[in-house]
């Protein structure tokens, strides 16, 4: 069994030493993490390093040493310690001294603010006051202005009156003056109007009794000619028979010649009778235009068919009256056909009718 061996002194003191040395370490890391949390400070630095040198000597001056360096150490850092805290306590009396500075600098702005605003608003009282007697004057000034008005109004409305009564009183007289001149001017209009139509009555007597005297004329005009027209067409007539008595006489010595001869007296009474079946067709499609007139007369070329079928009708000799001219043309045209040409032989439609001219008057045709 091994029996324990002494310890030396130097062994004695290693422990208190690290412990001390340790406490130290511990103790500047408190004070440095507490200097970087605090924002007046800088990060605390560490001014002591120490070094534990493990020595292991056997003599007393060693132990010595060691222990003089521990309590070195142990010295130093609280001297460092001390003047951290000094500088610290240094920084925050000057922290202190700007925030009082601080303080005094906001309350002398305050008090300066305070000081303009009551100047502010003594300026303010003054000049309400000021517009407040202003106002005061103004308001004067308008009760003065609206009296001044109102006299005005006043002798305007007088003046008005005034004028509206002349003008009432030259209305009345400029009406009764109008009146009495519309009443004459009534006269004499109704005088010239009953002129005016006894004028007209004696102007339309005139032309009334010239009318008829006209027409009187007219009517013995139309009984003359038809009376010469009768005694012309019959002395015509007579004068026709007459021809053609002689030239049946002359032509009886000839059975053939006298044969030819009858048969033109008979083409010729027939053609008679056609003529006056055309004038009393065309008589029938007429319509008299307003401006025909007895005595007009106007002659139709009339183009027909061997059936009676008229193809065509023509002016060949005016009446001067177009309107006439062109109803007679119509008249014809509506005819359309006359069947009765049938009855002609070939030859004497073809001499006679194929292309008849005929004379149309307003008497001819039972006007």
């Amino acid at each position: 069994m091994m029996q324990p061996r002494d310890r030396s002194p130097s062994e004695n003191l290693f422990w208190p030493t690290v412990i001390a040395t340790g406490m130290h370490i511990l103790i500047f890391g408190m004070l440095f993490v507490s200097f970087a949390s605090t924002p007046e400070l800088p990060p605390a630095r560490p001014v002591v390093q120490a070094t534990l040198y493990q020595l292991r000597s056997e003599s007393q001056a060693t132990t010595q040493t060691n222990q003089k360096i521990a309590g070195e150490a142990q010295k130093t850092a609280a001297q460092q310690f001390e003047i951290e805290q000094m500088e610290q306590r240094k920084r925050e009396q000057e922290r202190q001294a700007a925030a009082a500075r601080a303080a005094e600098q906001k309350k002398a702005e305050a008090a300066r603010q305070a000081e303009a605003a009551r100047a502010a608003e003594a300026q303010k009282q003054q000049e309400v006051a000021k517009a407040r007697e202003a106002q005061k004057v103004k308001e004067q000034e308008a009760a003065a202005a609206k009296a001044q008005s109102e006299a005005k109004a006043a002798e305007q409305k007088r003046q008005a009156e005034i004028a509206k009564k002349q003008a009432t009183e030259e209305e009345a007289k400029r009406k009764a003056a109008e009146a009495e001149a519309a009443r004459k001017k009534a006269a004499e209009e109704a005088a010239k109007k009953q002129a005016a139509e006894e004028a007209a009555k004696k102007r339309a007597a005139e032309e009334a009794a010239k009318k008829k005297a006209a027409e009187e004329a007219a009517r013995k005009k139309a009984a003359e000619d038809e009376a010469r027209k009768k005694a012309a067409a019959e002395a015509a007539r007579k004068a026709q028979e007459d021809k053609k008595a002689q030239a049946l006489a002359e032509l009886l010595a000839d059975d053939v010649q006298r044969q030819q001869a009858m048969a033109d007296t008979h083409g010729n009474n027939v053609a008679g009778n056609l003529d006056d079946l055309i004038i009393n067709l065309v008589s029938q499609q007429w319509r008299r235009p307003p401006s025909a007139r007895n005595g007009m007369s106007v002659e139709v070329a009339i183009q027909m068919l061997p059936d009676g079928t008229i193809t065509n009708a023509s002016v060949t000799r005016s009446s001067g009256d177009a309107p006439f001219d062109a109803s007679a043309v119509a008249a014809v045209r509506n005819v359309g056909r006359i069947p009765e040409m049938q009855q002609l032989d070939r030859a004497t439609f073809d001499r006679s009718y194929r292309q008849r001219r005929i004379i149309f008057k307003p008497e001819d045709l039972g006007l």
